[in-house]
């Protein structure tokens, strides 16, 4: 005796679900959350110190600084400092031994950059790939890369220009420093901006940075 079985259409037999490949690993995504606040303390602080002596003639708004006073925020800069500078070694060394920073950010040519640009303000740059840069996102990366060391070595001659000194000499002294390190700030400061912007209109990148998928 035979007893047949009634057709399943297709749609309805469940298939088991396809595990989305990885584009951000744990080891990344820690470094880079714990890079972001300590960016943000750093900067906030560095507004607070930056307010005991200005630069410039304006000061931060004390609600956007953090410290409350000039003690406060180098106690805050310097806890900070430590955590940018481990946090940063690790990220950069983790990605040279594994070969993700050349994979990532090379090739890169300054036509590229140009034309990925000009797409860019025409509303025409394509993010359907989270796993590859386009050639605006490589240089951007690289550049607050190199801004970070800046801030970095010229922290250093601000904090310590004594110990330092041929340091303090290539920057061309203690007063060149702190213009450098304002200006690195204020690339650093650039970049979030537009990195946050870029989030808000691509969403689907910070749910990578945080599930990794």
């Amino acid at each position: 005796m035979s007893v047949s079985v009634p057709d399943v259409p297709q749609e309805q037999i469940k298939r088991p679900a396809e595990k989305r490949p990885t584009i951000h690993p744990v080891w990344l995504r820690l470094t880079h959350w714990l890079n972001a606040l300590a960016v943000v303390v750093m900067v906030g602080s560095g507004w607070q110190i930056y307010n005991a002596s200005p630069l410039f003639g304006f000061r931060f708004p004390s609600q956007i600084t953090l410290g409350g006073w000039l003690a406060g925020g180098l106690d805050w800069h310097f806890a900070a400092m430590w955590v940018l500078f481990i946090n940063g070694l690790i990220y950069l060394v983790l990605n040279g031994l594994g070969g993700r920073f050349w994979r990532k950010f090379y090739p890169l040519s300054l036509r590229g950059v140009v034309k990925d640009t000009a797409a860019a303000f025409q509303g025409r740059l394509s993010h359907a790939d989270p796993k590859c840069y386009n050639q605006v996102q490589k240089l951007a990366y690289l550049l607050v890369v190199v801004d970070l060391v800046l801030l970095v070595l010229s922290g250093l001659v601000l904090w310590k220009s004594v110990q330092f000194p041929l340091l303090a000499a290539l920057m061309g002294g203690y007063d060149s420093a702190r213009f450098l390190h304002f200006y690195s700030m204020l690339f650093l400061v650039g970049f979030i901006f537009i990195h946050v912007l870029m989030v808000l209109l691509v969403p689907r990148s910070l749910r990578a940075m945080i599930r990794g998928r």
